[in-house]
């Protein structure tokens, strides 16, 4: 295609803003920082700024912010005294979950029961000096229940764990509450704490199972399949609309499909809880 000139130019000049006539913006030695600089309207106004408006605020507001800045001093350091408790509670937790993963392991479970369970009374003592911070502000515990929330999830789930291991049965909410101490008209066991604690639970129950039936457990899976199974069908009771909350539940569904499998595969060997086939067992019959 064949290029066509303009049929005519728009000069420069028309498009130049120029504030100062006498000044040619196309000067190589002016800057904008210069004009700014010359020009009289921006020394005017900041004259009249300055001696128009004070920098100081009005006393109504000097007083109310006045308010408000020691108002986020004592709930700063509020949250300090709370974060120092509540990492004491993490590094207690660490311990009991450390000394109960070695069930995963073969370990005797009673004697690793007894060494997480020392450590119960300390954590009581922990959530105790949180309700003893958080009693000089009542009605203030779900401003501060994000500082503790995600570690006494933790908390539940290792108790839940110890329980199972122990009773082979579910820790109740109430039960968690006494353990520790949480029973208290204004510091108690949030609800949905305790919910998510139950389904990390039960995320350790496939490798279990696992590690159980390699050390030669074949009853296990129907154990854990019917308590898993049972568990589930309670929380489908609920009316879950926590989205956290409702993916772990959703994460509790392929703990149980995983637990099933173990469980099918032991019964399709025909092994016995005592380790041997249905098939040898019908031998030894026979012999």
């Amino acid at each position: 295609m064949q290029y066509m000139k303009p049929a005519f130019r728009v000069s420069r000049s028309l498009i130049t803003i120029n504030p100062k006539p006498f000044i040619f913006l196309t000067s190589p030695f002016l800057t904008l920082q210069t004009l700014r600089s010359q020009s009289p309207i921006s020394s005017f106004s900041s004259s009249m700024a300055s001696s128009d408006f004070s920098s100081l605020p009005a006393p109504s507001l000097e007083k109310q912010f006045g308010e408000f800045r020691t108002h986020l001093e004592e709930s700063g350091t509020l949250r300090d005294r709370i974060r120092t408790v509540v990492s004491e509670i993490e590094s207690t937790t660490r311990l009991m979950y450390a000394s109960i993963l070695l069930v995963h392991h073969s370990r005797p479970t009673p004697e690793l029961l007894e060494k997480a369970k020392t450590q119960i009374d300390v954590l009581k003592e922990k959530y105790k000096q949180l309700a003893d911070i958080l009693g000089g502000c009542p009605g203030q515990y779900y401003r501060y229940h994000g500082d503790w929330k995600s570690e006494t999830q933790t908390v539940v789930s290792v108790l839940t764990f110890m329980n199972w291991l122990e009773t082979g049965k579910l820790l109740e909410h109430k039960e968690a509450e006494e353990k520790l101490g949480l029973n208290g008209p204004e510091f108690n066991l949030d609800v949905e704490d305790y919910l998510v604690g139950v389904c990390f639970m039960s995320n350790e129950l496939p490798r279990y199972v696992v590690n159980q039936v390699t050390a030669g457990d074949y009853d296990c899976p129907r154990k854990v399949l019917k308590f898993l199974t049972e568990l589930h069908a309670a929380f489908r009771i609920l009316n879950l609309r926590n989205d956290f909350l409702r993916k772990k539940f959703d994460g509790m569904k392929y703990d149980l499909r995983k637990v099933e499998e173990v469980y099918y595969d032991v019964k399709i060997r025909g092994l016995t809880p005592n380790g041997e086939s249905v098939a040898d067992q019908g031998i030894e019959r026979q012999s």
